[in-house]
């Protein structure tokens, strides 16, 4: 096969992904050097197609960025009126008493609850009218590489058919070009992944920790609803050594906000974090708030829990992470949209002074990012959640309300995670089934008509982004010992443990996947490697996600 001939744009700065930690950045490199060519790229078909979170939004780099949101029409509009936190049991629910106090990093006043997909597009226009090239439907393939620096990226090839042939339709990717480039992809990006290789930008941190959230979206009757109520759950159906819980928002016009949380370190190979999510619905304290209600939409994404110890390096020649590429999510607080947004805001800073001092790198970056308030708000809760990977959620949740309210954040110590998310399972056979009920298919649903409402699709021809780096593991490893934990974890459905045979094959419906990133992260010997699709792939979610 002959090398394949790209086309080149330059531009100043690239920044990929259009979450909130991208659109920040892009939107304060205009503001900063208006001049400047800045070029987005999101892998979504539109901005806010990929975005998934529950959300409620702390408004202060929101303030930062664009003072006069409010006049420019920003969709806050849902302030947050009460709030609760309850640890469940299988059939009570118990308030946790003076949250406030006990919990003053949950404080939700002053705080909007919406949907982050709404702002994002929000965000996208702001940006483009000062200027910015946004390209949805481009992803990111490979990070482009001159003279040991990142030079640009290297967009997907399209039109590649899944024995790698390029087919009638073939359209090679593209360089695009950038003196500075600012990486913004989420968790678990995959051209952050290969930087993390290709620079050591882990070494000398704690491994990163991830959580898996699963969303539904709901409209209810006009009558039920309570604009601005925010409650979340933790305890039952989880045991004590896994960490997660329940949110629930009430905010727009009639919907609510539903989802749950399940840290990516749990040890029992049986679970699977969807039907978890499901069966909190049926809970007295969840269930009254679906009732004559429907569901509209459902998406899944995975979220960096590691916090503070777990932060990489942040700058290297060409380039910078922000946002949750970096692992920026304050997961005390249950929330991440402003700490993103901050640290894109920093990132863009530090990039205008390197090109306009025209360096190498942005180094200037760390330094911004541990003088701001960023910095001091995620040192504060450093060791919360490595209390409940360390000691579980009970005596985890006493020692968090012991650092906020005694210890103030300011403990002598710090608390580390020793090991990957991959490594935690135990062998299938001494690990307790779980017998998870059927659904109704009015409170609760199965897999199939979950991903129908994500809207999720993927070209039958182009190449499978999920990849088995040594196929002969999965029988060996995954069968044998776990019993298929991915056919479990994925909260689309994407893998099946079918017969073949006399023997057990793993089945990939890699045209199923939400982009969530879960097997990259959770798989045992890390031998699922989830690659970028072609732009425009996955899923598709609609206003109010």
């Amino acid at each position: 096969m002959t090398a394949i001939e790209r086309e080149e744009m330059e531009f100043d700065v690239v920044v990929v992904g259009g979450g909130p930690a991208g659109l920040a950045a892009a939107i304060r490199l205009r503001q900063l050097l208006p001049d400047a060519t800045v070029c987005l790229v999101e892998k979504g078909s539109e901005i806010g197609a990929h975005i998934v979170s529950g959300a409620v939004i702390e408004p202060r780099s929101l303030t930062e960025l664009l003072p006069d949101w409010q006049e420019r029409g920003a969709p806050l509009t849902t302030g947050v009126t009460e709030e609760s936190m309850l640890f469940l049991t299988e059939t009570k629910s118990f308030t946790i008493p003076y949250l406030d106090r006990v919990m003053p990093h949950m404080r939700n006043h002053g705080n909007y609850v919406i949907s982050l997909g709404e702002l994002c597009r929000w965000l996208g226009a702001q940006a483009e009218a000062l200027g910015v090239d946004i390209y949805p439907g481009f992803a990111g393939a490979d990070p482009f590489i001159e003279e040991g620096r990142v030079a640009g990226i290297v967009t997907g090839d399209m039109g590649v058919g899944k024995s790698g042939e390029h087919g009638p339709n073939f359209a090679p990717g593209m360089i695009l070009r950038a003196r500075q480039t600012i990486f913004a992809e989420g968790a678990r990006g995959s051209l952050t992944k290969k930087l993390f290789s290709l620079f050591g930008l882990r070494e000398g941190v704690d491994p990163q920790s991830f959580g898996l959230g699963i969303k539904e979206v709901w409209e209810i009757p006009a009558e039920n609803h309570r604009p601005g109520l925010v409650q979340h759950s933790f305890g039952w159906p989880l045991d004590d050594h896994t960490y997660g819980g329940a949110w629930l928002y009430h905010f727009g016009r009639n919907l609510v906000s539903y989802g749950f949380v399940t840290g990516l370190d749990y040890r029992n190979p049986w679970l699977s974090p969807f039907q978890e999510m499901q069966r909190v619905k049926t809970h007295p304290a969840f269930a009254p708030h679906f009732e004559g209600g429907r569901r509209l939409i459902y998406g899944a994404r995975a979220l960096s829990e590691g916090g503070f110890q777990s932060i990489p390096r942040l700058s290297f020649p060409g380039g910078v992470l922000a946002g949750d590429s970096a692992g920026f999510l304050n997961v005390p607080k249950i929330k991440g949209t402003h700490t993103a947004m901050k640290s894109g805001m920093l990132a863009a800073e530090a990039v205008a002074a390197a090109l306009s001092e025209n360096t190498r790198e942005a180094a200037r970056y760390t330094e911004m990012v541990r003088a701001s308030w960023l910095y001091e708000e995620l040192r504060g809760v450093r060791n919360i959640r490595p209390a409940f990977a360390k000691w579980g959620n009970r005596l985890g949740a006493l020692y968090a309300g012991f650092d906020a309210m005694v210890l103030k954040g300011r403990a002598p110590w710090t608390l580390h995670f020793s090991h990957g998310d991959n490594e935690t399972l135990e062998p299938a056979s001494v690990s307790p089934k779980i017998d998870y009920p059927k659904p109704d298919g009015v409170l609760t649903f199965d897999l199939p008509s979950s991903v129908f409402l994500s809207n999720t699709n993927h070209e039958e021809d182009q190449p499978v982004h999920l990849r088995l780096r040594n196929p002969s593991l999965w029988k060996t490893v995954n069968w044998d010992v776990f019993r298929a934990p991915e056919s479990r974890y994925c909260p689309a459905g994407v893998y099946e443990a079918v017969e073949e045979g006399n023997d057990m094959a793993l089945r990939i419906n890699a045209q199923n996947c939400v982009h969530c990133k879960t097997c990259d992260i959770k798989d045992p010997t890390q031998n699922i490697d989830w690659c970028a699709p072609e732009g425009g792939g996955g899923p598709n979610y609609p206003s109010g996600m």
